[in-house]
């Protein structure tokens, strides 16, 4: 039996992919659809299954021309989506959102395959608010976001189980961190944030005094590792369970992937929400773990207060109490047998 995954635009609609594909691997026949040229094609193409792209237009969040040719450019999109899936013939297509998903999600509906899509945020993004009801389910990551549809079933966000077998000794040594010092992990997604990166390099010195820090700049931002009196720089790592084991306490962006994944392994947080271009959903998703006690989060504005926040972080003893106490839904093995109940 051929399943089809598909999404893009972004890691973070990406690698959730992976984690529900790991625990189907071997069993089925894997396939992967995007954008042509995605950041989604080289970590599929890594991970070992077939992949197959168009040009998925994407809705620019500001007033933009090209916004104007998106229905030509959407109408051209759907026919190449469903002339790949009359060509794959797929049991079944399952969609972890972005721009890259949309058409074919469109293409299973109008050729009878049944879809399954899964929405990573406490808000539902644009995908899901089109095609979501067209789905069997609207699997969520938020047990308070299944509400929003009658078809809406809470499993959890899917999580790489690898991420849970990283070595804290040897992923120190990885990275060349040796002293007395705790690791912060800095992460703004697969490609990097220009925000996070600028905050952390202007308060470097202030922050190497209580900090070995892992920085994880985004790809193109840097060349191989850095390292450098406690400071290790790094553009993309392909071994993230190395990355979360070195690490004590995470600076990061409050993509949905990213917060579960940071919360999940016990890792005290500070978020920094993306504010600009977007619809909101890192603030949203921030301020529910902050309402939670499970997290501290800082306004882009505040960045200049990095290094008190941070330490604030570092202090906060209760937090550290409450997330070992927490436990995280890992959605991916309850994701994967609700696909194969489906295919029986």
């Amino acid at each position: 039996m051929k399943l089809l995954f598909c999404g893009g635009g972004s890691a973070g609609h990406v690698v959730p992919n992976l984690a529900i594909m790991q625990e189907l691997k071997g069993k089925y026949e894997l396939t992967y659809a995007g954008s042509r040229g995605g950041i989604e094609e080289g970590l599929v193409r890594t991970f070992g299954v077939p992949f197959f792209g168009i040009d998925c237009p994407k809705l620019v969040r500001s007033f933009a021309p090209k916004n104007l040719t998106l229905p030509l450019r959407m109408v051209r999109a759907n026919k190449e989506a469903r002339a790949l899936l009359e060509k794959l013939q797929p049991c079944l297509v399952f969609s972890k959102g972005g721009y890259a998903s949309l058409p074919y999600l469109y293409a299973a509906v109008r050729l009878h395959i049944p879809a399954l899509t899964h929405e990573s945020d406490l808000s539902p993004g644009l995908v899901t608010r089109l095609a979501g009801s067209k789905c069997k389910y609207v699997l969520t990551s938020f047990e308070e976001t299944a509400g929003r549809f009658a078809n809406g079933k809470f499993v959890g966000p899917p999580i790489r189980g690898e991420l849970f077998s990283g070595e804290r000794a040897s992923a120190r040594k990885k990275y060349g961190f040796f002293g007395g010092k705790p690791v912060l992990l800095v992460l703004g997604g697969g490609s990097g944030s220009r925000t996070l990166n600028e905050a952390v390099k202007a308060q470097l010195d202030v922050l190497l005094e209580k900090f070995d820090i892992l920085h994880l700049v985004g790809r193109g931002n840097a060349g191989s590792v850095q390292r450098a009196r406690g400071y290790a720089v790094c553009a993309y790592e392909p071994e993230m369970k190395d990355a979360y084991a070195a690490a004590d306490y995470v600076l990061c962006r409050a993509g949905a992937g990213t917060a579960f994944e940071a919360i999940a392994l016990k890792k005290p947080t500070l978020f920094v929400p993306l504010e600009r271009a977007t619809r909101g959903d890192q603030i949203e998703n921030a301020r529910y773990f902050q309402g939670r006690g499970l997290a501290h989060v800082l306004s882009e504005r505040d960045l200049a207060a990095l290094p008190e926040a941070l330490f604030a972080l570092q202090r906060d003893e209760a937090l550290k109490e409450r997330l070992a106490a927490s436990p995280i839904k890992n959605g991916a093995g309850e994701i994967a047998a609700l696909i194969e109940g489906m295919l029986r």
